[in-house]
């Protein structure tokens, strides 16, 4: 892999997009070394994995548009297809991910982001959609999450606008969790890896796939999905360890098993 680099440190896994002369764009190639982050972090079962961009100026910062000026209906269509692929399975890693979000974070860059479960952004950070002022529109997902993220209403006017905001901006309207002052950045997501980390695996993952398939579905279904995700977590090591220090009132914390 070329331009994505996987560095493990016990039970945290952080991912760095490396094309920092490029500002990190995403092409066919850094698609390609993501799918196989993925597949890598699968067989390593971290308990949580960061995801950040080299350098000090982007996180992600957009696709390469060079590389797509020339392309044919066929072609961006199967372009679409990869990157919402490669973002999909992201996205559904059983593992809590975090975006750690260091500087732009455009177009892919946001829809990337978009697909970690948390995102965490530096004070230098911008976002945005700007697709339509290229004569085309999101098709890694962003017309898609973004609206899921933030409301239908925010996300039409970052989309049609094609606008870009700052962190603070991104805070208040919900599409990022926190925002730092860039050289705290990596050590608020290290403390919140380590936070998430330190849970019970089973129990984390579990929460994880049960708020996937319920924010899709009715109330009363989320509900059911709920329960048997809640019934799977009981007789396992974690369950029984937990609740007896729990009960016992044990001063230490719990060391859970690996999932």
């Amino acid at each position: 892999m070329s331009n994505v680099l996987m560095e493990s440190s016990g039970p945290i896994t952080v991912v760095t997009v490396d094309r920092p002369k490029a500002l990190n764009a995403l092409n066919q190639q850094v698609l390609q070394d993501l799918a196989t982050v993925i597949d890598q972090i699968l067989v390593n079962k971290p308990r949580c994995v960061i995801l950040t961009g080299a350098g000090e100026k982007a996180f992600v910062a957009g696709a390469d548009i060079a590389s797509m000026s020339e392309m044919a209906r066929p072609q961006a269509r199967a372009l679409a297809e990869l990157g919402q692929g490669v973002f999909r399975r992201w996205e559904q890693l059983p593992m809590p991910t975090i975006a750690a979000i260091n500087g732009f974070a455009l177009g892919g860059g946001c829809e990337l982001a978009l697909s970690c479960d948390i995102r965490l952004a530096s004070a230098k950070a911008r976002f945005g959609q700007p697709e339509v002022g290229l004569g085309i529109i999101p098709g890694f997902g962003g017309t898609q999450r973004l609206a899921r993220t933030i409301g239908v209403g925010l996300a039409k006017e970052l989309i049609f606008g094609g606008q870009m905001i700052n962190a603070e901006r991104a805070l208040a309207i919900g599409l990022v969790n926190s925002v730092y002052e860039p050289d705290e950045l990596m050590a608020a997501a290290q403390k919140l890896a380590g936070k998430i980390a330190a849970q019970a695996p089973i129990a984390v993952r579990a929460a994880k796939e049960a708020m996937a398939l319920g924010v899709q579905t009715d109330i009363d279904s989320g509900m059911t999905i709920e329960a048997a995700y809640f019934a799977t977590c009981f007789e396992t090591e974690d369950q029984r360890e937990g609740m007896a220090a729990f009960v016992e009132k044990r001063p230490e914390p719990v060391v859970f098993q690996d999932a």
